[in-house]
């Protein structure tokens, strides 16, 4: 399914997953645009830790919440490509964890990347979200299956969107990341394959790897109802979004997601 890119004039334009999400769950990705940060971090980078000015940070996160309308501010993660999953209800500014988990209304979860893996989490039922930062490192050591764990529901009323990553045909890696994940599940080779002769990207490695298709198998794996997004590359459209790989200095866009509060009667 196709994701739906919502821009307006007045408000920095973001991508909104394509999924069936019950509609108290509220959930977006911000694009490089809309923010005040100069260039190379231009221009609506929301990352405190890349070298960026501070006061422009707090300008674009500002922005964001005034913009969207965010019930709360975002719980900022201090990111380490593990796999430990911060409660919003309970964990502190700048904790250190790769994903957020969130059962109750305005707790806003979010993940900041630029070529790693955004996963968005929720229920069927509406009460319960979560946000993961999913880079290879923290695929292979069960960032996913961490985050699964927090939520009570059977894994068949879960759902799970795959926003904007490193695509397939840029992801270039060394033997030693295939066999991180080879030698615990067998069948994630099929998500390695050697660069085609003339690969125009600096060889860092052997192999090109499927960041989504690996998340993609962790999920159903662990029988995730439905699993949507995934067709979103960071690298090849630079227009759109923060690469890494592509140009090192760079920013970080938020992928966030909330339950909004019941309005009353």
């Amino acid at each position: 399914m196709a994701e739906v890119m919502r821009i307006d004039s007045k408000l920095p334009p973001v991508i909104v997953p394509n999924w069936p999400a019950p509609a108290a769950v509220q959930a977006l990705v911000t694009t490089r645009s809309g923010g005040v940060s100069q260039a190379p971090y231009a221009s609506l980078n929301l990352a405190a830790h890349v070298g960026d000015d501070p006061h422009a940070v707090a300008a674009n996160r500002r922005r964001l919440r005034a913009g969207f309308g965010l019930p709360a501010e975002p719980l900022w993660l201090n990111q380490v490509h593990g796999c430990e999953v911060a409660r919003c209800d309970t964990a502190g500014p700048d904790a250190r964890a790769d994903a957020a988990f969130a059962d109750g209304p305005e707790r806003v979860c979010a993940v900041l990347t630029a070529d790693c893996l955004p996963v968005l989490l929720c229920n069927r039922a509406g009460t319960a979200v979560a946000a993961a930062h999913a880079g290879w490192r923290g695929l292979a050591g069960g960032v996913l299956e961490a985050t699964l764990g927090l939520f009570e529901d059977r894994p068949a009323s879960l759902m799970a969107w795959l926003g904007p990553a490193i695509g397939r045909e840029a992801f270039e890696v060394g033997d030693e990341v295939r066999q991180a994940f080879v030698e615990r599940r067998p069948a994630d080779a099929a998500a390695f394959r050697p660069p085609r002769p003339g690969h125009a990207l600096p060889r860092s490695g052997r192999w090109l790897a499927d960041l989504h298709r690996l998340a993609y198998n962790r999920l159903s794996d662990r029988g995730v109802g439905f699993i949507g997004g995934g067709d979103l590359c960071t690298y090849a459209d630079a227009e759109r979004f923060y690469s890494y790989r592509r140009d090192r200095d760079t920013g970080r866009m938020a992928s966030l997601i909330w339950i909004e509060q019941p309005e009353q009667a």
